[in-house]
């Protein structure tokens, strides 16, 4: 599945060969037969919005969005398992599942990153592809609704996602749940969770069952960081 590998791509830390890569990633879209007319139109807007700004703006705001705080954090697991010890193991299963499927990993990008994720989904039959976005759809409805609150054009990519998964969860509906949740990316915000985490440090934290985890039943994880060699071929 081609529109998977262009959303991994656009979901990554941006850099100057996605302007490279433009006309293959325009192609890819303009010849999709699974994205929806409109998702095709989002996609491609988005697309052209992102290469038309400057490099380094958008890498600040790339940043900004995913790398402060763990609300928008595009690794999979923070969001099932927190700091849980069950998260390791999750880690090893899901890069024994990438193993399985004859890929490795091959960068510092963890096994849950999103991006590498869907790398991996985009190698699989298209049914097998599917379940494997509904698996983590209401991580993906989570996200999104985040995103759009703090205006990001990001949430598009995972709304796109979500369509793609023919999943029932509605982002929209999601971000009236979390209208009052509070920001974790404020310096006041980050500050007392590096407190917290000084406290945390030594000592066992528990495992407990957070509402989307109970959605991921399916959804293994693993260990070591790195990135997907899609030198192999398969089916995108």
């Amino acid at each position: 599945m081609k529109e998977l590998i262009v959303i991994s791509r656009l979901l990554e830390y941006p850099a100057e060969d996605l302007a490279q890569n433009r006309e293959e990633i325009t192609q890819a879209i303009a010849q999709s037969s699974r994205l929806s007319r409109a998702d095709a139109q989002q996609l491609g807007q988005f697309v052209t919005t992102l290469l038309s700004r400057d490099l380094l703006d958008v890498q600040a705001e790339y940043s900004e969005l995913f790398d402060r705080g763990r609300a928008t954090s595009l690794l999979l697991f923070e969001h099932v398992h927190g700091e849980s010890r069950d998260r390791g193991q999750a880690m090893v299963d899901l890069l024994g599942q990438y193993r399985n499927a004859g890929l490795e990993l091959d960068t510092l990008e963890l096994p849950d990153h999103l991006p590498v994720y869907l790398e991996y989904l985009a190698q699989l039959p298209e049914a097998a592809a599917r379940e494997g976005l509904q698996d983590i759809a209401p991580i993906l409805a989570l996200l999104s609704a985040r995103l759009q609150q703090r205006e990001s054009h990001y949430g598009v990519l995972l709304d796109i996602l979500l369509h793609m998964a023919d999943s029932a969860l509605d982002s929209s509906a999601v971000q009236q749940k979390i209208a009052d949740e509070a920001r974790d990316d404020t310096p006041a915000a980050l500050d007392a969770v590096w407190e917290e985490e000084q406290v945390k440090f030594f000592a066992e934290q528990g495992c407990g069952d957070s509402p989307v985890s109970a959605h991921q039943r399916r959804f293994a994880g693993a260990v070591a960081p790195q990135y997907l060699d899609l030198t192999d071929g398969g089916q995108r």
